[in-house]
């Protein structure tokens, strides 16, 4: 079907409001902006829909929203004969209420009990209000780090998590069933929607009171300085009531960045990863002499933080050195409260070794997953009762501590991150300090990340083609070592350097892994929401006997041969 027979098919719609009409008209003006709203769909995939905000079917908007929920209720209704219930949370992107509203309006349309946040809210505090209320099923607008013109819909389980096999490729056959907007049922039942806000918050910051560690180190450094942006999210909403609760007294909140805003007007990309992102933040910290600098992405699942070094500048931690910081703090605490033996960390398997390394140390198992969240609250669901998972996290500056919730909090993990800064300091260490005894003790352990983009249909098939020629001609060697291991997680087989098989019990994923002899680990894989191929490197080297920044450039020229080697 082309661009101009869909865009008339949504002009009949009955559905169809008269602005959204005047919309369609004007782009039916314009062959090549009518091309790109209306040629392709806006696909639900795994993780639900992200996109560019405007109407067509290429875009996010109501009705590409409505036929998402219309399919999502349809499923739960299949799958739950009794009463249905779900949560529903948006960020502070443009149209994040406006789409939250119209997704409750669906599901209450079709008999289903609606629990809506009152105003913007975490990610992490819907996948907790999941769990809290008993609700069957949950969805969050928002899209996440991405910039202003974009907002998405992802959908939760029962369990607190995003959807995973077989759930999100039936819901996926349940949205495509649905052929015109015609069949969305937008007619909302209001007995059915109920408001939920600070008796939500009140549990959710109870939870992650209970999380703390160390409260007498709290109590020690009351005055520790905290510099906490939110950049123009929902961190705003809980963050620094959390840190206040734990008993953090000295917070200073980045004011410019500080309302909610879906336009962003301070940062090009509102993402904690970017060093621009965390300017505003930075100056704060110099001109307070901060300890430890914090920022959430809009929907504050993702922390980023920076901390004095040795020479007494502001230096930004990667997603991996934050984690392994998290993850050895958290093991400390834990085996001085006494290891029963059933614990374990969680971590993507494109995430640091070190965290590998520290869980071991303290006999305690580490368990890979996939890349991506919901695969970490797949694993905490199948070994619920049995084992008890501590934390753990992924090298994109995602973390959880505890069970309680099923999704990276960036509201937790700020708490006991701040709450690590003050053990540290009991310990007459600062946080950069710490992560050097960490090197000291297990090998410093340097990461990169690589992303090539590549758009449209044919670089779609650039991607497709470096993936095939990866996986027929895997290297034999890199950076000058040995290549002993290649894991292709699409065939399910991990094959040694003398070519014998061993199969790998993970679902089937598009990732290739090479594993070489000196402890090098390079891992390819297509992004999921994104046109782009990535690299994720890591390297190892030993910090003893000499200082960060030497063993530091000599890991990036490393990491410059290992490009080279591969030919990008």
């Amino acid at each position: 079907m082309d661009a101009r027979h869909k865009a008339t098919q949504w002009l009949n719609a009955a559905n169809m409001d008269v602005s959204s009409k005047q919309e369609i008209e004007t782009l039916m003006q314009n062959q090549e902006e009518l091309d790109e709203a209306f040629l392709k769909d806006l696909e639900f995939g795994t993780g639900g829909l992200r996109g560019i905000m405007g109407i067509g079917t290429n875009r996010i908007n109501k009705y590409t929203v409505g036929m998402a929920t219309q399919g999502f209720a349809n499923y739960l209704k299949k799958q739950f004969q009794d009463e249905v219930k779900v949560a529903i949370a948006h960020d502070s992107r443009n149209n994040s209420r406006l789409f939250a509203e119209t997704t409750a309006d669906v599901f209450s349309a079709n008999g289903i009990q609606v629990y809506l946040f009152e105003d913007l809210r975490p990610t992490p505090e819907l996948s907790f209000a999941i769990r809290n209320l008993g609700c069957q099923g949950g969805v969050v607008i928002t899209a996440s780090h991405n910039p202003k013109e974009y907002n998405g819909y992802k959908a939760y389980w029962n369990d607190g998590g995003q959807l995973v096999p077989p759930h999100d490729k039936n819901v996926i056959e349940e949205v495509k069933k649905i052929s015109s907007i015609d069949e969305i049922n937008f007619e909302s039942e209001p007995s059915l929607i109920q408001k939920i806000g600070e008796e939500m918050d009140r549990s959710y910051l109870e939870m992650i009171k209970n999380l703390s560690l160390s409260p007498d180190a709290i109590s020690a450094n009351s005055d520790m300085k905290i510099v906490f942006s939110s950049i123009h999210g929902t961190g705003i909403t809980m963050v620094p009531r959390a840190l206040e609760e734990l008993g953090f007294k000295n917070v200073h909140i980045v004011e410019e960045q500080k309302t909610p805003d879906g336009d962003f007007p301070t940062v090009v990309y509102p993402n904690p990863e970017e060093t621009e992102a965390m300017t505003l933040a930075l100056n704060k910290a110099k001109e307070i002499d901060a300890d430890i600098v914090m920022a959430t992405d809009p929907d504050a699942d993702r922390v980023g933080i920076a901390v004095k070094n040795l020479e007494g500048d502001f230096q930004l931690l990667n997603g991996n050195q934050t984690g392994s910081l998290l993850v050895f703090y958290l093991m400390k605490k834990w085996s001085i409260k006494g290891l029963k033996g059933n614990e374990y960390i969680g971590k993507t398997i494109v995430t640091t070794e070190l965290i590998r390394d520290i869980a071991n140390s303290f006999h305690t198992k580490c368990y890979d997953t996939l890349t991506g969240f919901k695969w970490i609250a797949d694993m905490i669901r199948k070994k619920e009762g049995q084992e008890v998972f501590i934390g753990g996290g992924e090298e994109s500056y995602g973390y959880m501590i505890g069970e309680m919730v099923r999704d990276k909090d960036a509201v937790a993990s700020s708490v006991i991150i701040a709450e690590m800064a003050a053990w540290a300091k009991d310990q007459e260490l600062s946080v950069f300090e710490l992560l050097l005894e960490i090197y000291k003790t297990y090998g410093f352990y340097y990461e990169e990340l690589k992303s090539i983009t590549k758009k449209g249909l044919q670089g779609a098939e650039e991607i497709k083609r470096m993936m095939e020629d990866f996986r027929s001609t895997p290297p034999k060697k890199l950076a000058g070592s040995e290549v002993t291991h290649v894991i292709d997680y699409l065939e399910g087989v991990q094959i040694n350097s003398n070519g014998k098989k061993e199969s790998v019990n993970f679902p089937k994923s598009n990732v290739l892994q090479y594993l070489t002899e000196d402890g090098t680990k390079v891992s390819v894989r297509p992004s999921g929401t994104e046109p782009k191929i990535k690299f994720y490197f890591s390297v190892r080297g030993d910090l003893e006997g000499s200082s960060y920044s030497e063993t530091e450039k000599k890991l990036k020229n490393k990491i410059h041969n290992l490009l080279n080697d591969l030919n990008l």
